[in-house]
């Protein structure tokens, strides 16, 4: 064959020969460039139906785009009839290759097999599934870059029925069960062999082995493969935890999305490399596991309930940092609140083990408490108490609860045995409950929550001015009136800062602080280098903040880090997988970074869970927009219009959402609308900017940008994820930018 000239391919050297064919190297005579060419076994070809298939699939597998996956370009056959494939040649080796001298190191496992599931993820949205992952068909070019060859061969030889050793469909040692059962497969089987190969990178062998081939399917239908850290001293539990999940026998236990498996191998890479912000993984197998659910107000006057959930909320913040145990987060155990839902299905979403549940009644100044802590497994109480007790006493009852699930899961105490475990920051019952009510009212993002927020944490600080919980809490409410409420930024972000700061102040190991500070810094101050330090710092603190990790995806989604950004944001959604409002904000993120079907489907899977609030709406709208869906944007938005008591930002993108359908006349009357309201309030003139756009009347959007720069409007900062940033550039509009140092 080499000398010969197939085509318009002259022949060069061969490079190998497997199963699935015979691979040369090439010189394409009509580009001048230098090619692979894979000439299938004719066996694999003679049934028509099967090769007609087969170039379909390719076809498909050809319009891959992607830097992870090896460019198909050209499917032609011989006068033979015999079929080859026109691939990019790349000098390098394949990752057989590299597990044969030995196990690779941790992180080096870590950025291959993060690039492989990358480019699966790519095939899989196209509907594309390879059926035959392997070291074989994994190349590492010289310069490190991961490529996945033969999409569609495994396929092909399963058609045609071959069943010669080495040639069997996925090949036998990387076959997923349903596979080797001879089952109907997914997607999920390329994450199943995804998992064998990081088994066999990180320990040197198989998980799964025998001498035949009916030995090891026996082994991969039946058998449980040595664990990753028996075999290895430096891999991690997180490390094997992934493993596991990929291996789980049933594809329903496996990841149900290779981009799942990406976000927790760069949260493993992260923890390895910085161990300062750390990204849980669940460990459900070997760490004991709780979700305080709301505690039920048994009194009459319906106002105890903040009570009742401050109660079960400090519970859960002193748990939160018991070194061994993990804790549901707040808003997903709150989610449950008043609804008939068996404990077992609640232990299954929120992927614990313990459910600690009670009901608090309030007569005057007396208390009774009751709490039981619940196995989920049986659904017994392991435990369960009554204290009837004077108000003054809450924060003690609060202490001997923590105390008790501490020695019912056995878990190990850091420092002295007398310690406190449950610390509100404050011994003033009344400022303690103050905070509550105002952190309550503050998320509704309306008018009338704003001020009575406002009333209720004032009064937080002046009955405990050292309480540094309100004045965090504080920080808050002023970025939210500046992001939300139109107030001019001028006017409340200093007043924000100086709250945050002072809440340092009083408690520097206070992460929500740090995290309020940081918006502060990175949206009015234009402080990148500042944000990220006190966004890391909040992490560090606290790494199980779903809230925290949200704020910082959406800040690296505006400074175009869009692998870090996808990472948090999902991370984020992980940790708070119920609370509807952080899945609005956490799907502006995946706007920032183009991925717009995985922010709608974030945005309408929490409104499938009942949520409703109305920023759901509002960034459904935006992703519409994005999607080119203006008639489904206009309709969602006008509900954002209506629950939010006619936001600005609400009417200002129905308004761009009118002008994207044509209907003129319905936006210019929002606009005038708005233009009426900044003679009364703040109306940020980034709203208009994008108005003038959708209009297309670029000297206005400019002169209005000009104006958000001055007075430190900001969304100027979150300019990406707006639908309108396609008509808000062009070389007037980046020398403003670039003079303000915003670019």
């Amino acid at each position: 064959m080499i000398g010969k000239t197939i085509s318009h391919y002259k022949i060069l050297d061969k490079l190998g020969e497997g199963g699935m064919g015979v691979v040369y190297k090439a010189e394409d005579t009509k580009l001048k460039r230098t090619v692979a060419l894979k000439f299938l076994p004719p066996e694999l070809t003679r049934d028509k139906t099967a090769k007609k298939r087969f170039i379909q699939e390719a076809q498909t597998a050809s319009t891959l785009d992607h830097s992870n996956i090896c460019t198909i370009h050209e499917i032609d056959e011989t006068p033979e009839g015999q079929i080859f494939i026109c691939m990019t040649f790349y000098e390098g080796e394949a990752l057989r290759a590299r597990i044969e001298r030995g196990p690779l190191e941790i992180a080096d496992t870590i950025d291959i097999i993060t690039s492989v599931a990358e480019g699966l993820a790519k095939a899989h949205d196209k509907g594309i599934t390879h059926r035959d992952i392997k070291p074989a068909n994994i190349l590492i070019t010289n310069d490190e870059q991961v490529k996945i060859v033969d999409f569609g061969l495994a396929k092909l030889a399963g058609q045609t029925r071959v069943t010669k050793t080495g040639t069997t469909v996925g090949t036998a040692a990387y076959m997923s069960p349903e596979q080797a059962k001879g089952g109907n497969v997914d997607h999920r089987t390329d994450i199943w062999s995804l998992g064998v190969v990081l088994y066999e990178m990180v320990t040197g062998e198989l998980p799964f082995k025998g001498e035949y081939e009916h030995a090891i399917t026996y082994s991969i239908i039946n058998e449980t493969p040595r664990r990753v850290t028996s075999l290895r001293s430096d891999a991690t539990r997180d490390l094997e935890k992934i493993v596991d999940k990929a291996l789980a026998k049933s594809p329903d236990d496996r990841y149900q999305h290779v981009r799942d498996v990406v976000t927790d191998l760069r949260s493993l890479k992260t923890q390895i490399e910085h161990k300062t912000i750390t990204s849980p993984i669940d460990d459900t197998d070997t760490v004991p596991s709780i979700a305080v659910l709301p505690f039920v107000n048994m009194s009459p006057d319906l106002e105890n309930a903040y009570f009742a959930d401050g109660l079960a909320e400090e519970l859960i913040n002193a748990l939160t940092h018991l070194k061994g145990l993990r804790v549901a987060a707040r808003t997903s155990a709150f989610s449950f609140r008043g609804k008939e839902v068996d404990i077992r299905e609640i232990g299954q979403k929120l992927n614990v083990r313990t459910i600690l549940e009670g009901s608090v009644r309030k007569a005057g100044n007396r208390l009774r408490v009751t709490a039981q802590l619940i196995n989920i497994e049986d659904g017994y109480h392991m435990w369960s108490d009554r204290y009837d007790r004077e108000m003054e006493d809450i924060f003690a009852i609060q202490d001997e609860i923590a105390r008790a699930i501490v020695q019912q899961l056995r878990v190990k105490l850091v420092g002295p045995k007398d310690q406190t475990l449950v610390s509100c920051g404050t011994e003033n019952l009344e400022a303690y409950t103050a905070l509550l009510e105002g952190r309550y009212y503050l998320h509704s993002l309306t008018p009338d929550g704003w001020a009575k927020s406002y009333e209720l944490l004032k009064k937080s600080i002046a009955l405990d001015p050292s309480f540094a919980l309100p004045h965090a809490w504080l920080s808050d409410y002023y970025q939210s009136l500046g992001w939300w409420g139109g107030c001019p930024p001028h006017e409340v972000m200093p007043k924000s800062r100086a709250a945050a700061q002072r809440a340092i102040e009083l408690d520097e190991k206070l992460g929500m602080a740090h995290g309020a500070l940081a918006v502060v810094l990175w949206s009015y101050d234009w402080d990148s280098r500042g944000a990220e330090r006190e966004f890391r710092r909040a992490l560090e603190i606290d790494p199980t903040s779903g809230f925290s990790r949200m704020r910082y995806a959406l800040y690296l989604s505006c400074q175009g880090r869009n692998e870090e950004t996808i990472d948090q944001a999902r991370l984020a959604l992980r940790l708070e997988p119920l609370d509807g409002l952080l899945a609005a904000w956490v799907a502006s993120t995946l706007l920032g970074v183009g991925a717009f079907e995985e922010a709608t489907d974030t945005i309408l899977k929490a409104i499938a869970m009942e949520q409703d609030h109305w920023q759901l709406q509002l960034f459904l709208g935006f992703a519409y927009l994005f999607s080119s869906r203006e008639k489904d944007a206009a309709d969602v938005l006008e509900q954002a219009v209506d629950l939010s008591g006619e936001a600005s930002v609400a009417l200002a993108l129905l308004g761009v959402a009118y002008h994207a359908m044509g209907a003129q006349r319905e936006a210019d009357e929002l606009a005038k609308r708005l233009v009426e309201r900044s003679r009364r309030e703040y109306v940020a003139p980034w709203l208009f900017a994008c108005l003038s756009a959708a209009r297309g009347e670029k000297s206005d959007a400019l002169a209005h940008l000009r104006r958000a720069i001055e007075e430190r409007d900001l969304f100027i900062v979150t300019r990406n994820i707006w639908p309108q940033q396609a008509r808000l550039r062009g070389p007037e509009i980046d020398a403003l930018l670039k003079k303000a140092g915003l670019r």
